[in-house]
């Protein structure tokens, strides 16, 4: 347990809130010395700020006091069994606001605490002090008394093996009148007595701020590269007369090495479960389905079973255990879909017809979200019975964790109350705080921000629909900074629901550009398969529907084709993940930092984690051929303005030397950005240890230009 910082039992006050009458909506007592505004904070403190275990944040506060006199400030850190500390020393902002902030990292998964401590320095209100009058003469062997006073008792507090004989000889020093008074006092500022007191310093009137809870979690609650793939997909193939049959579990385990390969961390299925027959949905969304079309995995039930099921043409549980622990032995998690919502035939809706919404005339209302319509699905009716279907969310939740699933991707969470979710993930995760659950909920920003405050460990963001240089700027910087304290982003590139313009318009330049923005902007993004081989066709213009969605029908593709052809841009996420990996920059959210550049055209950006700085810059028009100077804040980048500093492309393996402004030069479809990382010390940069070289090759639906 590290040592308390000085101060004596009668200096360690706390300022405790007068009782009011009832009613009265008169302020608590503010503290002698007043620590206000607090940062991060959640809910004025009633919910807890999000971190994970070795993640940096930096906490904030306003300190002051009446008068002259000097204060300090620390931020205190409990940890989850009550164990305090250490004081991490806060200092000014920027002089004269009065706002303080230091960096903390707790460093183990929990619920903690923190606080502040604000405090009168006595020792630098004197330094102030003698600094002035004894040049001028004024009072001098009086402040010189005073001051030998205050460091002897200033010594107390400060062990022996830390400097307290260095402070103790600076006190004979103050005190020996046959030296000149300029002597005297410098012996008091030298470097080893002003440190040793810096460390442990002499604190009076200790005012400590409420504490507020700091959640930390695992590491994959905010990095981890998701992969989307529906089994049914991999593995379907024709069969001698001619029907496409699905795919299983089995077929698809076959997938995983690929995707592991890549470097992603998480594969991630839509939903595994029966799929219902009535109202079922054709290719393409259209309302009449064939007798050999599958259906929507999201119109979950049938007489085979709801959601504690799985599709018969997928295999059995066992088959399911058999793909989760061939994963495991790959190293990836699997996430399960979530969809609370019915199919007409899920069991649900003979057992428990009073939890679904019924029309005037008795019918059940299926789903809507106008324009769209989804007449194979029913919806949830929650304040019927919000006891019982907590209940039951929660079984369906532990049965497929007992089945190896810790990630699930929960669907449309916006659609559901609040107050259900914070109870179902309350629940589950006050046993297994190791369950991640990621909010599908691409809504108004406020319930997005209240998903993840209230246990929602990720979401999704309107990155998909981020794409000029502003947007992104101003979208990421709100992510990484008001909103990281209860929101952490998964950006995924695209969804079976979300093929964005700039991708159907931009070719493989543009998906090659989205993924060096989503893999380095933020610790989690995402691919749903397909991306790799920049499929782009819309099911007509103006829609950001795919053609042949796989939503509707089995899509089997040619992988091995693909490579062999040059039509997979799978070398390069291979690269991106890697660097993720051997990057710890890269895997915090709250390190990003906007540089400026001369062409609209072109992003630039850093994220910097002790000394690994990585500096990326991208192209953004998949179309044209773009150069711009690049302008460095060096201080973000831990440099000196002066400095020039050797910088290796992660992504071809080329070296340059950067310093404040940089020229670049950017071609889509050959070099559509440069994922640079600073090289330290004197020998330069390391072995090249750069992953997959970028080749130029065929763009895939459009043409770059020069």
């Amino acid at each position: 347990m590290p040592a308390p910082r000085h101060a004596s039992t009668e200096q360690l006050q706390r300022a405790i809130p007068r009782k009011q009458p009832s009613g009265d909506a008169v302020n608590p007592l503010i503290g002698r010395i007043p620590v206000l505004d607090l940062s991060p904070i959640v809910d004025c403190g009633r919910r807890p700020v999000k971190a994970v275990a070795g993640e940096t944040l930096q906490v904030s506060a306003t300190v002051f006091r009446e008068g002259h006199d000097a204060v300090g400030a620390d931020v205190v850190l409990t940890d989850p069994s009550g164990r305090t500390g250490p004081f991490t020393p806060m200092r000014e902002l920027a002089p004269g606001t009065d706002r303080w902030g230091a960096e903390v990292t707790p460093t183990c998964e929990g619920r903690w605490t923190y606080h502040v401590e604000a405090w009168s320095d006595p020792v630098a209100t004197w330094r102030h002090q003698a600094g002035i009058k004894v040049p001028a003469g004024i009072d001098t062997e009086l402040v010189l008394t005073e001051g030998a006073a205050l460091h002897e008792r200033a010594a107390e507090g400060v062990p022996k093996d830390e400097g307290r004989e260095a402070v103790l000889a600076a006190v004979d020093a103050l005190r020996d009148t046959r030296r000149a008074p300029a002597e005297r006092l410098s012996a008091v500022l030298a470097a080893e007595v002003r440190d040793a007191l810096d460390r442990h310093p002499l604190r009076e009137l200790v005012t400590a701020s409420k504490r507020l809870p700091l959640l930390v979690e695992r590491e994959r609650a905010l990095y981890g590269s998701w992969y989307e793939m529906f089994p049914r997909s991999e593995g379907a193939h024709r069969d001698a007369g001619g029907r496409l049959v699905s795919g299983t579990f089995r077929t698809a385990a076959d997938r995983l090495p690929a995707i592991a390969a890549m470097g992603f961390d998480v594969v991630y299925l839509p939903p595994i479960h029966p799929i219902g027959t009535t109202h079922r949905k054709g290719p393409n969304n259209t309302l009449e389905a064939g007798p050999d079309d599958p259906g929507v995995p999201w119109a979950i039930g049938s007489a085979d079973g709801g959601h504690d099921a799985v599709h018969p043409d997928l295999g059995t549980i066992e088959d399911f255990d058999a793909f989760v622990a061939r994963a495991r032995d790959l190293r990836l998690e699997v996430a399960l879909d979530f969809a609370l919502q019915c199919s007409p035939d899920h069991p649900w809706v003979k057992r428990r017809p009073a939890w679904f919404h019924h029309r005037a005339d008795g019918t059940i209302a299926y789903a809507e979200n106008p324009p769209k319509k989804y007449q194979d699905i029913y919806p949830i009716a929650f304040d019927k019975d919000m006891r019982g279907i907590v209940r039951e969310t929660v079984r369906v939740l532990r049965h497929w964790m007992a089945h190896g699933v810790r990630i699930f991707r929960v669907d449309n969470p916006h659609t559901k109350p609040v107050v259900f979710w914070q109870k179902v993930i309350a629940n589950v995760n006050r046993t297994d705080p190791d369950v991640i659950f990621l909010a599908e909920a691409f809504t108004r920003p406020a319930m997005m921000r209240t998903l993840g405050a209230i246990g929602f460990q990720q979401s999704y963001t309107y990155f998909t629909w981020r794409n000029t240089k502003q947007e992104l700027t101003e979208y990421l910087t709100e992510l990484s900074t008001e909103s990281a304290a209860t929101m952490r982003p998964n950006l995924f590139v695209n969804t079976p629901d979300i093929l964005h313009a700039y991708l159907q318009h931009g070719g493989r330049p543009a998906f090659e550009a989205r993924a060096v923005l989503a893999a380095t902007l933020s610790p989690t993004w995402g691919v749903y398969a397909g991306y790799e081989l920049c499929e782009n066709t819309p099911v007509r213009e103006g829609s950001e529907e795919y053609l042949d969605s796989e939503k509707y029908q089995l899509r089997p593709r040619d992988w091995a084709a693909a490579e062999r052809e040059g039509r997979s841009i799978a070398p390069l996420i291979t690269s991106l993940n890697r660097l993720r990996r051997r990057n710890p920059a890269l895997r915090r959210l709250r390190n990003l930092r906007f540089h400026h550049v001369d062409n609209d055209a072109v992003i630039a950006y850093s994220k910097r984690t002790g000394s690994n700085v990585v500096l990326v810059v991208v192209n953004l028009d998949p179309h044209h051929t773009q150069e711009a100077t690049v302008s460095l804040n060096m201080p973000d980048l831990g440099l000196d303005w002066h400095e020039t500093v050797p910088v290796r492309d992660e992504l071809t393996g080329e070296t340059y030397h950067w310093g404040r402004t940089n020229y670049v030069r950017l071609e889509p479809g050959v070099s559509p950005a440069h994922v640079l990382v600073v090289c330290r010390g004197s020998g330069g940069c390391p072995p090249d240890q750069h992953g997959a070289v970028l080749r130029p090759s065929p763009p895939i639906g459009g043409s770059p230009t020069s």
